[in-house]
């Protein structure tokens, strides 16, 4: 199950396959920095939804049947291969802040949680960047502003029980570094990036990959 979020609530949330019939996945093969330009979430046609869904259909066929791949095989879920202690910050942080925990832990993007851990949004160095070179005379009173305050992006997430192969298809087909995992009262409970997906593909000798 995956859900969109838009600044801490939810648009939608359903499963993979409505994700790509309401989503183009096609729209983020350029990342802007301007984190109200949001690309990602262009509305197909009727009949742009039914094409890409066909085309995305045969070359998964294609692809399982070269592979020759074992759908037989256990399943494995997020929450086998998460990072559950994954690193965030409360709304009330300053964007420094996240600038300095981004460099800090080496990470590409930090969920920003509310004060009671909903989450919010997430912010990497590229929201930080675009935010500074729109107002470069306030540079400083930019970093200063509270992450809670700023107008993040809308976020894709998934839940702790959903199936690997389907969370490695939509981090590839929406190009997403990592996706937060969320419990069923939005609460962040990990993440999963695609270091977690290939240190399991390396370490899992029966975890099978068709996405």
């Amino acid at each position: 199950m995956f859900a969109i979020y838009n600044n801490g609530s939810v648009a939608i949330r359903s499963s993979a396959d409505n994700l790509y019939q309401i989503k183009n996945t096609d729209a983020p093969s350029d990342v802007s920095l301007k984190p109200d330009d949001d690309t990602l979430f262009q509305e197909l046609s009727k009949k742009q939804e039914n094409n890409q869904n066909k085309a995305n259909q045969e070359q998964l066929n294609a692809y399982k049947q070269m592979a020759n791949i074992d759908t037989t095989e256990a399943v494995y879920h997020v929450k086998d291969i998460m990072t559950a202690d994954c690193i965030f910050l409360l709304e009330n942080a300053t964007v420094m802040d996240s600038y300095n925990t981004l460099k800090d832990a080496q990470v590409s993007q930090v969920p920003i949680l509310s004060n009671d851990k909903k989450i919010l949004g997430l912010i990497n160095k590229k929201i930080i960047l675009n935010l500074i070179l729109e107002d470069l005379e306030n540079s400083r009173e930019i970093l200063s502003k509270k992450v809670g305050d700023l107008y993040l992006p809308q976020l894709i997430t998934t839940d702790p029980i959903t199936d690997i192969r389907r969370v490695s298809k939509v981090m590839i087909d929406f190009k997403l570094d990592a996706i937060p995992v969320v419990d069923e009262e939005d609460t962040l409970v990990g993440i999963v990036s695609k270091s977690d997906i290939i240190k399991a593909v390396s370490t899992i000798p029966k975890l099978q990959l068709y996405s």
